[in-house]
């Protein structure tokens, strides 16, 4: 006698279709998806929905947005949803210098058909990469706007000026956007522990900011940094021959920026970019392309400088006075620092420097910081008049 399968053994027969299910019902294609809007013309440019708030009273006006991609000589060249224009800046050319329209900038512009077109006005910015110039009236030149990395170039064929690269910090923290030091010619180092010694040695004097070592020849880190930059704005600062347009062509994927060779003599750069460019990176983000920086001047800049030496900061928190200078005033704890090693004396001597030439900037720039340091002068030279008056037995 064969066994009865048990229930559970036994296959379930297949359910009926249920009597009020139609034929065509159950053929039916699933319900279509919505499609997602196409992206606005400019998005690749940087433009988004804060931007796009940030514009409906222009474009109540009629105006059309556009990103600022080129400044020369006044003029200016600006991308809109039908393509590049150069209109009039008439309209947007002020007395003070910061407020010089600049690219990265975005701009309301009359929309096409206007004969000349202008731009009307341009949106308040995010941040500003911001120098002094070396005019006796310390105004300050605006060199970039709206931008989210500054990447610092540094050539690592000439030896490292850790001060130089401070102060470079310094006016990209100031900026309001996070720098990005990146060692270039990584190639010429001769080998793998010398170059980690030296991304250590730019570590120490760049606290909080990513230090990339990047060879544009062999293509060693260049996938780091196109991470770093994608979807953003950046910044491309450094000096003349640090290697930034060679930077850019490799970023870019192709020969857009001119390259030349560092002079023979004494190795320094000649200037191969003459203008502020804004460039698409096919990785996603725009890269802004400078000329060569020789001279880096703070402009108003005590925040970035701060932040630069926020070690220093910290420790000054424990000097027995709240307006130490770090000079030698007693129970000063970053020159304790100094001498039992904790701190190095370049650092303490580097932010002695860049906070004495921001301070003088801020004086001439701003009355009020002015008259302050005035007074400031003259009490302590009141203090030396009198301790020398003490030292002479009361004569003045």
């Amino acid at each position: 006698m064969s066994a009865v399968p048990s229930a559970s053994s036994v296959p379930s027969p297949s359910p009926s279709p249920s009597p009020s299910a139609s034929p065509s019902a159950l053929c039916a294609y699933p319900p279509s998806v919505p499609s997602l809007p196409a992206p606005h013309p400019l998005a690749v440019y940087g433009w988004d929905d804060d931007w796009a708030a940030a514009f409906a009273p222009h474009a109540a006006r009629g105006l059309v947005p556009g990103r600022v991609v080129r400044v020369d000589r006044g003029q200016c060249d600006v991308m809109t949803e039908d393509g590049l224009v150069r209109p009039d800046t008439a309209f947007v050319v002020p007395h003070d210098p910061l407020r010089v329209i600049c690219t990265g900038d975005w701009a309301a512009v009359d929309p096409e058909g206007g004969d000349p077109r202008y731009v009307r006005s341009y949106l308040p910015r995010r941040s500003a990469f911001v120098r002094s110039t070396s005019s006796k009236r310390s105004e300050g030149q605006i060199l970039a706007a709206n931008v989210d990395h500054a990447i610092i170039a540094v050539s690592l064929a000439a030896e490292l000026d850790l001060g130089r690269i401070e102060r470079f910090l310094a006016l990209g923290w100031e900026s309001g956007a996070q720098p990005v030091v990146v060692l270039t010619k990584a190639d010429l180092v001769p080998d793998a522990t010398t170059l980690s010694h030296l991304v250590e040695d730019v570590g120490t004097s760049a606290p909080g900011v990513p230090v990339l070592p990047v060879s544009a020849r062999s293509a060693e880190g260049l996938d780091v940094l196109a991470a770093v930059v994608a979807g953003g704005t950046s910044v491309l600062l450094g000096q003349s021959g640090a290697g930034k347009s060679t930077l850019a062509n490799a970023l870019l994927g192709e020969d857009v920026q001119t390259v030349q060779d560092n002079r023979d003599v004494d190795g320094k750069g000649r200037h191969t970019t003459t203008t502020r460019n804004l460039l698409v990176l096919p990785g996603g983000g725009v890269l802004i392309d400078t000329p060569g920086l020789r001279g880096v001047g703070l402009f108003d800049a005590g925040s970035g400088v701060g932040q630069v030496f926020s070690e220093i900061d910290a420790m000054a928190r424990d000097c027995r006075f709240h307006d130490c200078a770090h000079e030698a005033e007693p129970g000063c704890a970053v020159t304790a620092a100094v001498a039992d090693g904790t701190l190095p004396e370049r650092r303490l001597e580097s932010f002695r420097k860049l906070m004495r030439e921001n301070q003088r900037i801020v004086a001439k720039s701003d009355a009020r910081a002015r008259a302050e340091l005035r007074r400031e002068w003259k009490r302590k030279g009141a203090e030396g008049r009198a301790a020398g008056a003490i030292k002479r037995g009361g004569r003045l």
